[in-house]
């Protein structure tokens, strides 16, 4: 298992929502490369970044201080939010991220995905971010309507292997994540999974390891100062 601790950006700083609600955030850093050099020292290997102003406007806002944490850091780097172009996602490869989640992109331009997996392949992801079993889109602002079971497996059939998959009711929330829904998709599908969302503590972690559940992402919890990095070398 690989654990991916979060740096999720709005206007260059580092900041956390509850519920993907932008009335509710917390800044928790101005300076994300403080955040990047803590996670080098506490054994990190791979960082999971988002640009929430992209996700939440519709395209690349934070794309100088993402190339700036690039430039810092010899980490695997993911990036997700507002990447609805092949021109992003060939600047964002271009600049060295290693691994591009597209998550509106992969809902409502099916040409664009296929391009991109055409052109990177297992280098792009999905982002899979459900709400009472719908996939939300546009920095989870809006319902497409798709049930997350159909969904995945159109993706599936487009040649996606990688998939983010979030529980946005528990994200931010601090209460423990939503453990029936990965153990669902795990049993339904083969397909690499990444759980995100309300991961609080390292039990939350073991569990989904159980599971075989391919990675985590930590967000709040670490910032919260719940989950000691350093202590999950060995996981």
């Amino acid at each position: 298992m690989k654990i991916f601790p979060a740096i999720d950006i709005y206007n260059g700083s580092c900041v956390r929502l509850e519920k993907g609600d932008y009335n509710k955030m917390k800044i928790y850093n101005n300076n994300t490369l403080e955040i990047i050099k803590d996670f080098e020292s506490k054994g990190v290997k791979c960082v999971h970044l988002v640009d929430l102003e992209g996700a939440r406007f519709g395209f690349p806002k934070n794309i100088d201080v993402i190339e700036t944490i690039r430039k810092n850091t010899d980490m695997f780097l993911e990036l997700g939010g507002g990447i609805r172009t092949l021109d992003s996602v060939d600047k964002y490869f271009s600049i060295g991220i290693d691994r591009i989640i597209l998550g509106t992109s992969a809902v409502e331009n099916i040409a664009l995905l296929k391009n991109a997996i055409k052109k990177y392949d297992d280098k792009i992801a999905v982002a899979v971010d459900v709400l009472d079993s719908y996939v939300l889109t546009k920095g989870w602002q809006e319902n497409s309507n798709i049930p997350i079971t159909k969904f995945i497996k159109d993706m599936i059939s487009l040649g996606v292997k990688t998939f983010i998959v979030t529980d946005i009711s528990k994200d931010g929330m601090l209460s423990g994540t939503n453990m029936n829904l990965y153990r669902d998709l795990k049993e339904k599908f083969d397909i690499e999974i990444t759980a995100s969302g309300g991961i609080t503590n390292v039990l939350d972690i073991k569990k989904l390891k159980e599971m075989k559940i391919d990675n985590v992402i930590i967000g709040k919890a670490y910032y919260e100062n719940l989950i000691d990095l350093s202590s999950l070398e060995d996981l």
